[in-house]
């Protein structure tokens, strides 16, 4: 059973890794190269339907993290685990004190409503986000090596 929650596990944080990156390293790019602001509104709407959707998947992947870091105590992969779920808990901690506020405030803009320094904020929150992808793919690699 350990094995099946073990593997579980690196799949859910596999996957939200790589919806993560994928933000990081193309949608946003490709939405801050249309012309005339034409990733505002795609902005605005990715904040409003992936603000709803990842903090169950964030939530989530520290829950399995947990579980499986205590079904495995005292196990060799155990330590692993353990790091890997606490970097998981520093991106849940990241996401509420430094991309939430954010992301809250994009999720609510519109083109009569967006606020003058509205790249500056998008821009802060983009150097938020690579930081938290970093830390969510070394607690990734940890989870996979624990795997293994």
């Amino acid at each position: 059973m350990q094995h099946i929650l073990a593997i579980v596990t690196v799949v859910v944080v596999g996957v939200m890794v790589g919806v993560e990156f994928a933000v990081a390293a193309f949608v946003n790019p490709i939405l801050d190269r249309l012309p005339n602001d034409g990733g505002l509104a795609a902005r605005s709407d990715g904040a409003r339907v992936l603000g709803k959707v990842m903090p169950f998947w964030y939530i989530g992947s520290v829950v399995l993290g947990s579980v499986w870091a205590a079904s495995a105590w005292g196990d060799a992969e155990a330590r692993l685990v353990v790091t890997a779920t606490a970097l998981l808990v520093l991106s849940v901690l990241m996401s509420i004190a430094l991309l939430v506020p954010i992301n809250s405030r994009v999720a609510e803009w519109t083109r009569e409503s967006v606020p003058a320094d509205w790249k500056r904020q998008v821009g802060r929150w983009d150097r938020f986000h690579y930081v938290r992808v970093a830390v969510i793919v070394a607690a990734f690699v940890l989870l996979v090596v624990g795997l293994a």
